[in-house]
């Protein structure tokens, strides 16, 4: 596949996220009492079945991660565009995902709430900063949006056989699978490293903000060659 023609739709840089984003929804439900990073859907299903249950207390631990998530969205549309100088304001993003989810690595037990609430806001800022991939609308933190996409791009390849709706549908199962394997890599750090694991996750951001650097230098190249 082509390259693409923005940094911050490169497959190399999806990958990373992709992975990053598994990661952090399986470490909050796994380490961090059953709560969703990213599922947002779940979280707000779960606040209306405790509070049918007539329980409202317990809500707030499912409603709150939710508000944090829609905080993280605006705050990186207040900050979009604004440090494109020496780095670029997707790159203030990915840096300050990492940054908070290092700082989650060493909260205890006793602070899932403020753990869960900060995860799903570095959630939030990474689902408003990377919204394609190779011009693709994509999502890195969840996967509803792309298996719904993967499926219509299968569709299309089987009725007009265009080599791209094949190229899209590979594309967006891709995304899928490696969100799985972060899935599969966070829940193997947990069982060993229990609520540390979120290392690993920030470890994968700090690689995403490393490979935009990368990228940025050679877009540079070839705008001079």
């Amino acid at each position: 596949m082509e390259r693409a023609k923005q940094t911050s739709e490169s497959i190399e840089l999806g990958i990373l996220l992709a992975l990053a984003g598994g990661f952090m929804d399986v470490y909050s439900y796994m380490a961090r009492g059953g709560v969703f990073a990213n599922a947002q859907t779940g979280n707000i299903l779960l606040v209306g079945v405790h509070l049918s249950d007539g329980d409202p207390a317990s809500s707030l631990r499912y409603l709150f991660p939710v508000i944090s998530f829609a905080v993280g969205i605006i705050l990186t549309d207040l900050i979009r565009g604004r440090f494109d100088n020496l780095l670029h304001w997707r790159q203030v993003t990915v840096l300050l995902e990492a940054l908070i989810l290092a700082g989650v690595a060493f909260l205890p037990g006793s602070e899932d709430l403020l753990a869960n609430c900060l995860t799903s806001f570095a959630c939030g800022m990474q689902v408003e900063s990377f919204r394609k991939i190779h011009g693709r609308g994509i999502a890195t933190t969840m996967c509803i949006g792309n298996l719904r996409s993967a499926l219509q791009s299968v569709d299309d390849y089987l009725l007009t056989r265009r080599r791209s709706a094949l190229k899209s549908g590979v594309l967006y199962l891709g995304v899928i699978l490696v969100f799985v394997t972060g899935a599969v890599l966070g829940n193997w750090c947990v069982s060993r490293f229990g609520l540390r694991a979120i290392m690993g996750a920030a470890v994968l951001l700090a690689l995403a903000f490393l490979v935009m650097f990368i990228d940025r230098e050679q877009d540079r190249k070839q705008g001079c060659g």
